[in-house]
């Protein structure tokens, strides 16, 4: 078990080599992300009482359009009502969540969040979350839209800041105020991260019901790369578990 309060080097060294395994026996990029967020959800307790620190957790990648499943371009194309959909727009979406609430367990669930069409700069720059998550990871919108061979070279190799926000309540980058963050009692939100061979981005958002510091929060930074080698090796492969 883990404690936000009390995470230390250590820990994270032990919670990367844990997360690093998670994709051996795995058989789809989506079954690597279950068994992710799962045990992020499962391991991280408060120091007193034992409950889980996470009250959501929640792994995004960008794809292209054209490599979504049918129900997944549907649900994009419903997103954007009569305007068409490009093969290689690209599309934040959720490949694996679970939370507190039944309805959190499953993408298949999620109301607006099973795939979501990143447009253009601007329209991202309208996401509160989205955009403040990819400033704060050190990228450009235009290079998560589209990225280039040299640019992908480069942010492969590189470790990304976090996406941190220590205080969740009232804050304009975490949406849903008053019917997630204020009755849920989310205290900080801390997303991680990185860039894929293929150019895709991943992220773990985690909603968190403990107080997360700055100190704790960059922590995370090194488990980006943990998570991306589980990944690694869906990436140009299975993605879908019903693919």
């Amino acid at each position: 078990m883990y404690h936000l309060s009390q995470f230390s080097l250590k820990a994270m060294t032990e919670c990367g080599a844990a997360l690093r395994k998670l994709g051996h026996e795995a058989e789809s990029m989506e079954d690597a992300a279950e068994r992710i967020v799962h045990y992020l959800y499962d391991q991280f307790r408060n120091v007193e009482t034992g409950d889980r620190s996470f009250a959501l957790v929640r792994l995004f990648k960008t794809h292209n359009f054209g490599e979504l499943t049918d129900d997944l371009q549907q649900f994009v194309q419903s997103m954007l009502g009569d305007a068409p959909a490009s093969d290689h727009m690209k599309c934040l979406t959720l490949m694996s969540t679970v939370g507190d609430r039944p309805e959190w367990c499953s993408r298949a669930y999620s109301q607006g969040h099973q795939s979501i069409p990143l447009v253009s700069e601007h329209m991202v720059e309208q996401i509160p979350m989205i955009s403040r998550l990819i400033h704060q990871f050190g990228l450009e919108v235009s290079s998560v839209l589209a990225p280039t061979p040299d640019l992908i070279m480069d942010l492969e190799q590189r470790t990304f800041n976090v996406f941190h926000v220590p205080e969740a309540l009232g804050n304009p980058y975490v949406p849903a105020q008053s019917e997630f963050v204020a009755p849920v009692g989310i205290q900080s939100v801390l997303g991680f991260g990185g860039m894929l061979p293929s150019g895709n981005l991943m992220a773990i958002i985690l909603f968190s019901k403990d107080p997360i510091s700055r100190e704790t929060a960059d922590l995370f930074k090194t488990l980006a790369l943990n998570t991306k080698m589980a990944l690694l090796p869906f990436d140009r492969g299975r993605v879908f578990a019903a693919a």
